[in-house]
C-alpha cells in the first residue's frame, strides 16, 4: 500500500514569543520542521510527503530549504483557516488509496519505530493513534468544584495518527465542529473505533519556550 505523510505546520510563534513561526525555529542547526520531515523519510524512503503551510509562509520555507540545502522531495499544500481545514486540504492532494500518517510539524522527535507501528496497525485495523499514559494526578473541574479522577482511565494523544486513506477522507466530508480536537475525533464521529498505539514521552510538541529548552536537551542527551 502506498504510504503518505501529511505534515501540518501552521504555527505563528505567538506562544513561543518568537519573531518567526515555531516550525522554522532552529534546533541542532536546522529548523524543527526539517527534523520532522527527516524522521518520516528515515522510516520509509518511498513515503510521499505533503507539507501543509500557510500560503504566506511558503516563500520563507523555500528560502530555508535553499539555505540549508534541504532536498527531500515534498509537495507543498496551502493551509486553511483551521487545523481541520488544513488537514482536509492535505487529504485532497492525495489521489488513490493507501495509508496516510497525519503529523504535527513541531513534533520532530517521533521515532522510526512509532511511525512503522502506526502504519502497520492502520493497515490491519483502519487507524492507529499514538498516545501515552498520564504521569500526573488530574482533577475534573465543574464550576467552583473539582474532584480527583482516575488517571489510568485517560491517555494523552500525540501524532502520528495514521489512517486508511479512503476511510479518513470520508470522515472529513463532515461539517467542521469545535469538538474536533484532532484527526481521530473526526473519524470517531463517523462511528469508527479508535485504535491506540504506544507513544513516547520524548515525542513532544514544541509550542512554548519551555518546550524549546526540552527539545535542545533531547538533542544533546
Amino acid at each position: 500500500m502506498q504510504k503518505y505523510a501529511i505534515i501540518v505546520a501552521g504555527g505563528s510563534g505567538t506562544r513561543m514569543k518568537s519573531d518567526i513561526p515555531k516550525q522554522f525555529i532552529e534546533i541542532g542547526g536546522k529548523p524543527i520542521l526539517m527534523h520532522t520531515i527527516e524522521a518520516y523519510v528515515s522510516a520509509f524512503a518511498s513515503l510521499k510527503l505533503i507539507l501543509v503551510l500557510p500560503e504566506i509562509q511558503v516563500p520563507f520555507w523555500r528560502g530555508l530549504c535553499e539555505k540549508h540545502k534541504f532536498t527531500i522531495k515534498h509537495q507543498i499544500v496551502n493551509g486553511g483557516n483551521s487545523r481541520f481545514q488544513s488537514v482536509k486540504n492535505g487529504l485532497n492532494a492525495i489521489h488513490g488509496n493507501g495509508l496516510v500518517a497525519i503529523h504535527d510539524g513541531v513534533r520532530p522527535f517521533v521515532s522510526t519505530e512509532i511511525i512503522k507501528e502506526s502504519f502497520k496497525v492502520a493497515a490491519e485495523k483502519g487507524n492507529a493513534v499514538t498516545s501515552v499514559l498520564l504521569k500526573d494526578s488530574i482533577r475534573f473541574i465543574e464550576g467552583d468544584n473539582n474532584k480527583v479522577v482516575d488517571r489510568n482511565q485517560y491517555q494523552l494523544i500525540q501524532t502520528p495518527q495514521t489512517f486508511q486513506i479512503e476511510l479518513i477522507k470520508k470522515a472529513f466530508e463532515v461539517k467542521e465542529d469545535h469538538a474536533f480536537t484532532d484527526d481521530a475525533s473526526v473519524l470517531e464521529r463517523m462511528g469508527e473505533k479508535i485504535n491506540l498505539i504506544e507513544g513516547d514521552y520524548k515525542n513532544i510538541k514544541i509550542t512554548t519556550a519551555e518546550d524549546l529548552i526540552m527539545a535542545n536537551a533531547i538533542l544533546n542527551g
